[in-house]
């Protein structure tokens, strides 16, 4: 973290936020705490997870997020010990409930990264496994180690992926490749995880990489960082009515604004764009 950054965190445990955030030039660096455990996920670090995203949702100079884990892994998955006590209790709410619009909380901690306005980038280290892996899949972009490990591990456990993986990766790896990552529960290596689709970049250093590019993307006007994620989002989904439409009404939106025109002086001076807060989101799709 640098000491200069505006530093908040999310959760406690033993006397540490599981989840710190660290704010600078419109980045936020967000790092899973729990080292000790792998990051592995218990319902402290869910809550934190979540608090942490309902916070930089809130954040209007934000323009892109780095998304990573302390210690020796990115995230190892459901605690065992969480395991355990779950397959022990009665539920009083069934997990098919939707309590955070079309997720639940658990899918909530995953789909919450793509859902943010701005990009993510999840930085992989060490273990991405079952839930730590769908956690990362949230993320626009990941870059991984080559030595990192990436697993759909449910299977393993009498399990299939519940934590929002299959909206999460139907773009992302061929159908086939999906089957069998899930079928089998195996593990693949940073490159494999490229080249089949997990991940976007492997790096010797994720961290610095990831930061380095959100520090690039920051440099861009927010309003247009913020439109082609909304854009992106509507193109996700496969409509192409809806995302012709969407590209129209974004740009309108976009095109005269003191943002998009600071962008182009900024240009024609060869200087460093000064821009202001993004603009409030009230596009509206004509009728």
């Amino acid at each position: 973290m640098n000491p200069g950054s505006k530093v908040d965190a999310a959760g406690a445990e033993s006397g540490e936020g599981l989840v710190q955030i660290a704010i600078a030039d419109g980045v936020a660096d967000v790092r899973l705490n729990r080292a000790e455990k792998m990051n592995a996920l218990n319902p402290g670090l869910f809550a934190a997870l979540i608090a942490a995203g309902e916070r930089l949702a809130s954040e209007a100079d934000l323009r892109a997020v780095v998304l990573s884990g302390n210690g020796k892994a990115f995230c190892a998955g459901l605690d065992m010990q969480s395991m355990a006590a779950l397959a022990q209790t009665t539920r009083t709410t069934p997990i098919a409930v939707r309590t955070r619009g079309l997720s639940n909380d658990f899918q909530y901690i995953c789909t919450l990264w793509r859902e943010l306005p701005v990009p993510v980038i999840a930085a992989v280290h060490g273990v991405a496994f079952g839930g730590g892996l769908q956690l990362a899949l949230g993320a626009d972009m990941r870059y991984v180690t080559p030595d990192a490990r990436l697993s759909v591990m449910e299977m393993k456990w009498g399990l299939v992926p519940d934590m929002g993986g299959m909206v999460l990766t139907r773009d992302l790896v061929r159908d086939d490749r999906l089957r069998e990552l899930i079928y089998t529960a195996r593990v693949v290596a940073g490159p494999e995880a490229v080249e089949i689709g997990l991940a976007t970049r492997v790096s010797d250093d994720p961290l610095a990489l990831a930061l380095q590019t959100a520090r690039e993307i920051a440099q861009k006007s927010p309003d247009a960082i913020r439109a082609a994620k909304r854009l992106l989002h509507v193109a996700s989904r496969g409509d192409a009515a809806a995302t012709l439409i969407a590209e129209s009404v974004e740009q309108d939106a976009l095109i005269g604004g003191a943002n998009q025109r600071e962008a182009v002086l900024a240009n024609v001076e060869q200087r460093a764009p000064r821009f202001v807060a993004a603009t409030p989101h009230r596009v509206e799709e004509p009728s």
